[in-house]
């Protein structure tokens, strides 16, 4: 029995021009209301989640950051954090400039968005982040550190990354660019969702788990049942168990309204 669906969002819950459809927003309530609970589980950071905390539903908590952070949607406040130790944070940056020169990097903090010089090279960088070396912009706070490189090609740079530093973090991708997402060793989405669900006591193979990119993967590999939509990366593709219409298809309305017995959405309606 499924008693709890986590699913990705950008490119699983959402259509490519980052909305929620009515069709989905329909769905979402409608399993909600048989008792079974929904949670976000994203790589974004809290400051992304501001326009779509309506449909997280009624027990108010979604996972962001990649597992860094639990949010109380109800008391808009983070309810708990899993930080990289700052030590290591900075050992990690001396780690890859040397292996790697030319990285740039910038922190998710719980408070906010911080960043080197030259992070965002090609990009103008909003009036509201806060902007400098990174020993003074990382924190005891921060959840999630951010690498890029502008030269080296994207599969180059992961791989790279994860061979330089991967024992000391946990690194994973969802971008198509020369970015790597690092976060605290052991943070993942599973691991965080785990944490939760023994919270709530729903066991794992009770639980339903949608995502498309690499940094779902744990999660698909953790839940008892699990869909990668069609639109996903290979890697996700050949981990999950069945497949999902694309996400611009509303993929996920459509598993969960064949699995609930909800009705689709009429063709004239």
């Amino acid at each position: 029995m499924i008693r709890l669906v986590a699913t990705d969002l950008d490119g699983t819950l959402l259509h490519s021009d980052g909305t929620v459809t009515e069709r989905t927003r329909r769905v979402l309530t409608a399993v909600e209301a048989l008792g079974v609970t929904v949670v976000f589980v994203t790589g974004r950071p809290v400051r992304w989640m501001q326009d779509l905390w309506e449909h997280v539903g009624g027990h108010g908590l979604a996972i962001c950051s990649n597992g860094g952070i639990v949010y109380d949607v109800h008391a808009r406040a983070v309810r708990e954090a899993r930080p990289i130790p700052l030590p290591v944070a900075l050992e990690v940056a001396d780690v890859l400039r040397t292996g790697l020169p030319g990285t740039t990097f910038a922190a998710e903090r719980t408070d906010g968005f911080a960043m080197e010089p030259g992070f965002l090279a090609r990009e103008p960088v909003p009036d509201d982040i806060e902007v400098g070396r990174l020993a003074d912009v990382v924190a005891a706070d921060t959840v999630k550190l951010l690498a890029r490189h502008e030269e080296l090609p994207p599969e180059r740079f992961w791989e790279r990354t994860e061979s330089l530093v991967g024992h000391l973090v946990t690194t994973t991708w969802s971008s198509v660019g020369a970015l790597v997402e690092i976060s605290a060793a052991g943070v993942t989405k599973a691991s965080t969702l785990a944490l939760l669900c023994e919270e709530l006591a729903v066991a794992a193979e009770e639980v339903l788990a949608f995502g498309d990119m690499p940094n779902d993967l744990a999660m698909l590999e953790w839940a008892g049942t699990s869909y990668a939509m069609a639109n996903a990366h290979s890697s996700v593709l050949d981990l999950a168990e069945r497949t999902a219409p694309d996400h611009d298809e509303d993929g996920v309305a459509a598993v969960l309204e064949e699995l609930f017995g909800l009705a689709p959405p009429s063709r004239h309606g």
